[in-house]
């Protein structure tokens, strides 16, 4: 609902399609993430879930690791937009590096170059913002 009920949901082409699709994603996740750890909701206590299958796109990531990367990718997209971008189809959107490739307009190789730098680049972020 949160991408197909925007005002202008226009799409100038499959790379805004998908970039906005990653954005969505990404935001719903984050609010999913900041809901549960909220005290109101039980944000101290430990969760324990049956269906493990609900974060999938993400790996099964927990709340912890899913606000981290949201903030280093905010840190990485002031950096590097177009990283930023490629984090978001990969991690959010689930695309493969392939697709995402397709959908920025670039090549596979240079995809591939891209993602081993943001990986490490978020990588190091993270472990900074933690100690």
């Amino acid at each position: 609902m949160r991408l197909v009920g925007q005002a202008d949901s226009r799409w100038s082409g499959r790379r805004h399609f998908f970039a906005a699709a990653a954005e969505a994603m990404r935001r719903i996740l984050i609010d999913i993430a900041r809901r549960k750890q909220a005290a109101r909701h039980g944000g101290g206590l430990q969760r324990t879930e049956k269906d493990m299958d609900l974060l999938s796109i993400t790996g099964g990531a927990s709340d912890e690791e899913l606000l981290a990367v949201h903030e280093a990718l905010d840190a990485l997209a002031a950096h590097d937009a177009r990283k930023a971008e490629l984090v978001k189809l990969r991690y959010f959107a689930g695309l493969t590096l392939e697709e995402a490739a397709v959908a920025l307009d670039f090549s596979v190789r240079t995809a591939k170059r891209d993602w081993a730098y943001a990986r490490a680049w978020l990588f190091r972020e993270i472990e900074r913002r933690r100690n």
